[in-house]
């Protein structure tokens, strides 16, 4: 997943001002021709831009973020805060299974996560109001990487790694343009429930003059544990789960199976976000994972950037509840 709450804020737009002519823009997005920023409602895709760098496109804090909790309430809500103890949690959490972070989370997906996530992603009205919006954010993510590929040329034959593939919302697409595709996920209940899913998606109801697209190959690995070489590697909502120091290791080794393009997509670290993480830390829940790491674009450039690899484009998908920072990098 990434990140989720109960807050909303505006979108921030910008755009390099010498953008790469050779690179193309979704045509269902707006392209901007120089330097701005513009707020839109919520649930508006920004476009993937060219920025050089980071400062390009972090969005300013300002006063409007403030309003939308309340001047008075802030000192109550700060001393609110004061009192979660989300790394107490998460402490708890990795007693029970007698491990860590890793541990934590395979358990989480192959249980009420699982169960939670499955609805999220799937077509079933069982959910609720903040379900849905997800459910619309994520779709919103799969859209946009799905357009930045076929924006390349066609997909058929290209190798491509769903690295956390969850339960195929990116596999199974990317099978249906031509993609091979070696998919894997921590949690084998995901697994086996994308593999049922491409399983009535791409081989039923086929004639028999047209050939069926090729079955993603699925497995359960952690991302530690990928190997091979593909075309493009892609991970979607994954980094959620690890603290930057264990992201930038995870970054690196998927650029080394990458060998034209990453794509990545993780929670925005700005202190708007943070604020709000925080306030969703005060009601877990029972069926909520509360080991939800935020990621500054900065970091992750870093970590790009010292395996060889820079950002070519940049994106912000939002809807109320949702927000992902999306980025295509490949070899500098």
């Amino acid at each position: 997943m990434a990140f989720s709450a109960a807050l909303s804020s505006p979108v921030c737009l910008h755009n390099n001002p010498n953008p790469n002519p050779n690179l193309r823009f979704s045509p269902i997005l707006p392209k901007l021709t120089k330097t701005r920023t513009k707020t839109l409602t919520l649930a508006a895709i920004p476009p993937l831009s060219t920025a050089a760098d980071v400062s390009a496109v972090t969005a300013p804090f300002d006063s409007t973020t403030i309003a939308v909790i309340g001047g008075s309430s802030v000192a109550a809500l700060a001393a609110a805060l004061s009192l979660a103890d989300p790394e107490k949690r998460r402490q708890l959490q990795a007693e029970e299974v007698r491990g860590g972070d890793k541990e934590v989370v395979r358990e989480y997906f192959n249980n009420t996560g699982f169960q939670r996530w499955k609805k999220i992603y799937g077509e079933t009205d069982e959910v609720n109001r903040v379900q849905l919006d997800i459910r619309l954010g994520h779709s919103k993510t799969v859209e946009n990487v799905m357009q930045m590929l076929t924006d390349e040329g066609s997909l058929e034959g290209v190798t491509v790694c769903d690295a956390g593939c969850g339960t195929g919302c990116l596999s199974i697409p990317l099978a249906k343009q031509g993609a091979i595709v070696s998919a894997s996920d921590i949690s084998a209940a995901m697994v086996a429930e994308a593999e049922k899913q491409a399983r009535e998606q791409l081989l039923t109801g086929k004639d028999d003059q047209s050939p069926a697209p090729v079955m993603p190959k699925f497995e359960v690995s952690d991302l530690e544990s990928l190997d091979g070489k593909y075309n493009t590697v892609i991970c979607l909502d994954v980094l959620i789960h690890y603290p930057q120091s264990k992201a930038d290791g995870m970054i690196a080794h998927l650029a080394s199976l990458a060998e034209e393009r990453l794509i990545l997509s993780f929670a925005p670290k700005t202190f708007y976000y943070d604020l709000l993480k925080r306030v969703g830390e005060l009601f877990p829940g029972p069926s909520k994972a509360t080991r939800a790491y935020l990621h500054a674009e900065a970091d992750v450039e870093r970590a790009l950037q010292k395996v060889g690899w820079k950002i070519r484009k940049r994106g912000l998908i939002t809807t109320q509840f949702y927000f992902a920072r999306l980025v295509e990098a490949v070899p500098a």
